[in-house]
């Protein structure tokens, strides 16, 4: 009779163990809701002072509209990229929530 327990314990357990350890290691839906920590905002790229590489970082940015943008400062908002025909729509659409217009102190 204690051998039979033991076994029915032994199954039970490793029934249940792995399923415990798949939910804290996936972090599943059930498990992660409480525990979800939001990543750190990253640093917006300032379109009036950034560097030549900084812009080419945000992606659809390559060298050309890198000139372009810094041969088209200063910006008063970041959506003149597009009304100023410094980048298509569509690569403005990729990066408008990276970066920023910052106007100098006054």
């Amino acid at each position: 009779m204690t051998k039979k327990l033991l076994l029915i314990v032994a199954l039970v357990v490793g029934m249940f163990t792995p399923v415990a350890f798949a939910q804290k290691s996936t972090g599943s839906a059930a498990g992660s809701a409480a525990t979800k920590v939001a990543p750190p905002k990253a640093e917006l790229v300032d379109l009036n002072s950034a560097t030549e590489d900084q812009l080419k970082a945000l992606p659809g940015v390559g060298d050309a509209y890198a000139k372009k943008i810094i041969a088209g400062r200063p910006y008063a908002k970041k959506d003149q990229l597009t009304s100023k025909k410094i980048v298509p729509a569509a690569t403005y659409a990729k990066i408008k929530d990276l970066v920023i217009a910052k106007q100098p102190a006054k």
